[in-house]
């Protein structure tokens, strides 16, 4: 027999139980729910309450099993219904986390925000991007405190600023084609000279001239009112240019004598989605060299994608999903390429809306 003495445990420990707590009116409130459960909640992704709630019963001290007095629920939130209380803690409440959960939290967002730093800026010396793991040691640097409940992106701009104000450290540039009426030309080009524009190419062809340039992400908001008011277009080629970036273009045609070649703009979020629609689009061409082969058409893009299996293997790409999401909207299906581009700049919308430049 072993020699040690086990003595019995007084004290019950939650293993599978999140506390939600709320103060209210000098009490504290209680809720006991499932541990992952009350951010699928708040998200909405999780709309069944039993699914959230281990029991609909208002504590005083959940680990204690001390229950909330009815006169404490009816001074605090006007009712003594323990459903709607729960509710309203659900909702309100601090979710009480442990020391390592938190810890975890907090290191996982600490590598987001370096992670964003390190995509939207460069050193300028080198005109390099910094790694990860030298934006994370000026981080510790600056002493960076991660807040919990600040969006990463936020929190990743007030890092460059503080960060900008000790080390050599500049915002990316971004890659746009401004394209106006022949006319208004030199008034663009005279306010984009004036914001430290580079310019990459030039486009003169036709009664639209277009320039394609690299712009700091401060004028980007001056930039778009002042194309407007020029009766022109703004399109976002790149939200962040480096020198080795995936992000940036890889090559654009600035000679005269090879107008007729092709500007290709690549981008690393795009390049798969490119070499899938490559591989279900098919040419007429070789429609016609494999004749034997039954062709099956999508109704909803309006292109013929190949065989049977070709043909399921489309119900499942971006481009499939991207023209049904424009059917419902009753707009005309798109090309592989056009989808391409559309979904390209929806991204860059979408991405410039979360950023203040």
């Amino acid at each position: 027999m072993s020699k040690t003495l086990v003595q019995p445990v007084g004290q019950k420990r939650l293993t599978n139980v999140a506390v939600v707590r709320l103060k209210k009116h000098g009490n504290r409130f209680e809720i006991a729910c499932y541990k992952n459960k009350v951010l699928s909640w708040r998200s909405r992704v999780e709309k069944d309450l039993d699914e959230v709630l281990q029991s609909q019963t208002v504590y005083s001290n959940v680990s204690k099993g001390v229950l909330a007095k009815s006169k404490d629920l009816v001074q605090a939130f006007g009712t003594d219904d323990q459903t709607k209380v729960c509710l309203e803690i659900l909702e309100k409440g601090e979710l009480q986390v442990a020391g390592k959960e938190r810890e975890s939290q907090l290191s996982s967002q600490f590598r987001d925000i370096a992670t964003i730093v390190m995509q939207k800026t460069y050193n300028p010396e080198t005109k390099r991007p910094y790694t990860i793991s030298m934006i994370e040691r000026l981080m510790h640097d600056i002493h960076f405190a991660v807040e919990p409940n600040s969006s990463s992106k936020k929190q990743a701009l007030e890092v460059i600023r503080e960060l900008q104000k000790l080390y050599p450290i500049k915002r990316s540039p971004m890659r746009l084609r401004l394209t106006v009426p022949e006319k208004n030309m030199p008034s663009l080009m005279e306010k984009i000279n004036g914001w430290n524009t580079t310019i990459v190419s030039r486009d003169e062809s036709g009664s639209q001239l277009s320039v394609i340039c690299e712009l700091e992400p401060g004028f980007f908001r001056d930039c778009d009112a002042l194309v407007r008011s020029l009766q022109g277009r703004l399109d976002i080629l790149a939200v962040n240019v480096h020198l080795d970036s995936d992000t940036h273009v890889d090559h654009y045609d600035d000679l005269e004598e090879e107008s007729s070649s092709v500007q290709v703009v690549s981008k690393a979020p795009v390049v798969q989605l490119t070499e899938k629609l490559q591989k279900q689009t098919i040419s007429s061409k070789e429609g016609s060299s494999q004749g034997e082969v039954k062709q099956q058409k999508c109704n909803t893009c309006n292109a013929f994608v190949g065989d049977a299996k070709e043909y399921r293997e489309h119900f499942k790409s971006e481009w499939h999903k991207h023209n049904m999401r424009r059917k419902t909207r009753q707009l005309p299906p798109l090309s592989a390429e056009e989808c391409m581009s559309d979904m390209e700049i929806i991204d860059s919308k979408a991405d410039l809306k979360d950023y203040s430049f």
